[in-house]
């Protein structure tokens, strides 16, 4: 029976990340402590199930000529690395995964914030994206792209969240002149190397649940299709927010425990 919930889980949350294109982890993580899984469990798990999901959308960017490896290069010389670091240092740290649960849970709600403010702010995000002298920041846009890998890296690899949109709001922040389309292949590009370095480090921790990833896998994959094929059909401009309400909740809440 649990077994068909985590299922129902996966298919639910591939759903609404197949209508809205928010990042899965925003909702699969919490989902999963809300099952009663514990914080390193969910995480880990979240984090080989975001690396497997993104990778078909990775290869359909690049089959686009979405992606901009120059940029992929750039997140990933700071967040691999800042992946591997965080991943040490709770081996080296912590005698127990147990031990750094409150950790996970507070990353968790810092980013869960952060991903609904996001979410929010998109359109303004963008606008001033634009309006900003692109010339005058060219110089710092390398250094810059690095140091935000850093930040994700870290925090993706505490949370299993941000990937997604905090990754997005980076590449728009930073790379105003890059269209749309390239913003989100970049980013998903990048996203899944991130989740699956992050996701090997939680595996050697011995923090990743084949059985429910599987179950998860099993009810996504299908539903991000069925999401995506009447996407068209959900007004975005009610959906986005009543979701970005539930995660700056859910994000408030892991913050103050």
């Amino acid at each position: 029976m649990d077994f068909l919930l985590y299922i129902g889980a996966g298919a639910a949350v591939g759903f609404i990340v197949g209508m809205t294109g928010i990042g899965g982890g925003a909702l699969m993580t919490p989902l999963l402590l809300s099952f009663g899984f514990p914080a390193h469990t969910a995480v880990g798990t979240d984090l080989f199930y975001a690396a497997l999901t993104k990778a078909g959308g990775a290869y359909s960017h690049h089959r686009q000529k979405h992606v901009n490896w120059g940029l992929v290069k750039l997140l990933a010389a700071g967040s691999i690395p800042a992946a591997l670091i965080t991943g040490a240092l709770l081996h080296v740290f912590f005698n127990d995964a147990e031990d750094y649960g409150h950790l996970l849970k507070n990353a968790l709600g810092i980013m869960l914030v952060m991903t609904a403010v996001v979410i929010f702010m998109r359109t303004r995000i963008q606008a001033f994206a634009a309006a900003r002298n692109a010339r005058n920041l060219s110089r710092f846009r390398p250094a810059a792209t690095i140091v935000m890998g850093i930040l994700l890296g870290i925090f993706v690899t505490l949370s299993s969240v941000g990937a997604g949109a905090i990754g997005t709001a980076i590449l728009m922040i930073l790379y105003p002149a890059l269209r749309g389309t390239h913003i989100v292949g970049t980013d998903i590009a990048h996203a899944v190397p991130l989740t699956l370095a992050a996701g090997l480090i939680h595996l050697g921790l011995g923090n990743v649940d084949f059985q429910l990833l599987g179950a998860l896998l099993l009810g996504s994959i299908p539903a991000i299709h069925f999401g995506s094929m009447i996407s068209r059909k959900v007004p975005d401009a009610i959906l986005r927010p009543a979701l970005a309400s539930i995660l700056f909740f859910m994000g408030a809440r892991y913050m103050l425990q």
